[in-house]
């Protein structure tokens, strides 16, 4: 079970409220001068030219001055919390130029994306994270750029990890 804030427990149980919820998103890659990052409100005007809006948080140590979540519009699946399936889940963004599209086909091995869920009121306290999930897949079309994500594959991983040789496992060999 996870911590909900008494201001989004009271917004969630109000008819109506002011109170917004808001995706952040972090994506990182050895191949990334820096990490991306996205929200999902335009919380407030960060320049005029060109004109761009975004979130001040300090989520994942974010400085609010010089690493603002730039805002796009973007809808998501949140991993789910049950027990017997991976956590997975998928971003659309929409409204992409080319410049996303070439980046994403550029990359050979898979990116990391974390995701928080704030208030837009409180941007810097994390209702919701999900960390180290990796990005899985990149669907392009001509308006929008879907992204899966989920945990790595442990399906995949070799058990036991290392090969029964005389050295390593000497009790086997006698």
């Amino acid at each position: 079970m996870r911590r909900v804030s008494l201001n989004a427990r009271l917004a969630q149980d109000a008819q109506n409220t002011s109170e917004i919820y808001v995706a952040l998103f972090c994506i990182e890659h050895s191949m990334l001068d820096s990490p991306v990052r996205l929200s999902t409100d335009p919380t407030e005007r960060l320049q005029n030219e060109p004109l761009m809006y975004g979130t001040r948080s300090t989520w994942l140590d974010a400085n609010t001055v010089t690493d603002p979540y730039l805002f796009v519009l973007a809808s998501t699946v949140l991993p789910s919390d049950l027990d017997d399936a991976p956590a997975e889940g998928n971003i659309v963004l929409e409204n992409v130029d080319n410049d996303i599209a070439k980046l994403l086909r550029s990359f050979s091995d898979l990116a990391t994306i974390h995701i928080a869920v704030v208030l837009a009121s409180s941007p810097s306290l994390v209702e919701a994270e999900y960390q180290n999930l990796k990005i899985t897949s990149a669907t392009i079309n001509a308006g929008e750029v879907t992204l899966s994500f989920s945990r790595e594959n442990v399906e995949e991983e070799y058990v036991p990890a290392g090969r029964m040789t005389k050295n390593r496992f000497p009790g086997l060999h006698r």
